[in-house]
């Protein structure tokens, strides 16, 4: 996946908002994903849509980023 500098980000691609609701799950599923965004040092959102990136990189998605290029591990999508 090639990175795009911000100043190149921010000519090509918007900057927009991912509106999501409705999403239920186990507490258990819930305090996890607290926890884990907690000791990451993130927010439960910037946690959850870096996680989707790394999904997207692994299956062969292409983009510029997630919130600054470098968000994502480039040689190993699933490492957190």
């Amino acid at each position: 996946m090639t990175i795009i500098g911000p100043k190149q980000r921010r000519q090509r691609e918007p900057i927009v908002n991912v509106m999501l609701k409705g999403g239920r799950v186990t507490s258990g599923f819930r305090a996890a994903l607290f926890d884990a965004a907690s000791r990451r040092g993130v927010s439960v959102n910037e946690f959850v849509l870096t996680a989707a990136a790394e999904k997207l990189h692994a299956t062969g998605s292409e983009f510029s980023g997630v919130f600054e290029p470098g968000d994502i591990s480039q040689t190993s999508p699933s490492a957190a």
